[in-house]
Formats: C-alpha cells, sequence, structure tokens
C-alpha cells in the first residue's frame, strides 16, 4: 500500500464532466492498493497521513494536521474512491 499525500487550498474529483465530490483546505491521497493489503494497515495508513503536521498555525510555523484543520474550521472530509 502506498499514498501520495498533497496538501490543498481546494479540490475536486469530476467523473465524464460531472463534479462527485469536492473539498477546500485539507489533503488530497492518492492511494495505491494491491492484492493482500490489510485492513489494519489501511487504517495505519490512514491515521498516519491524517495526523501529519503540514499546515501553517498562526505563526506560521508548518504545526498543524488536518485534524486540527477541521476542528478549527469546523470543516468536513469528502472521500471518493476510484475502482
Amino acid at each position: 500500500m502506498r499514498a501520495l499525500v498533497q496538501r490543498v487550498k481546494r479540490c475536486s474529483v469530476t467523473i465524464d464532466g460531472k463534479l462527485q465530490s469536492s473539498i477546500e483546505t485539507g489533503i488530497l491521497i492518492l492511494l495505491g492498493i494491491k492484492n493482500g493489503d490489510t485492513e489494519s494497515a489501511a487504517e495505519y495508513l490512514a491515521e498516519r497521513c491524517s495526523s501529519l503536521r503540514i499546515f501553517e498555525d498562526e505563526a506560521g510555523k508548518m504545526n498543524l494536521s488536518v485534524q486540527e484543520v477541521k476542528r478549527r474550521s469546523h470543516g468536513s472530509f469528502a472521500v471518493y474512491a476510484l475502482r
């Protein structure tokens, strides 16, 4: 299992010209899964991705995780899986 994580100001998924999902400030994760990957590995990876401190705090330091950004902005998560 591999994940490419990108911090975004806004992001959307469009399929056949139709908007499927969109988010404001958050993270975009491109995830590769293969046969044999386990649910526990997915849970571990999800926890790691959501706790990455890749957002700026009030002092301009990269010190906030997406969980903290979500709490501060009362935001929501959008999840879309392509199969």
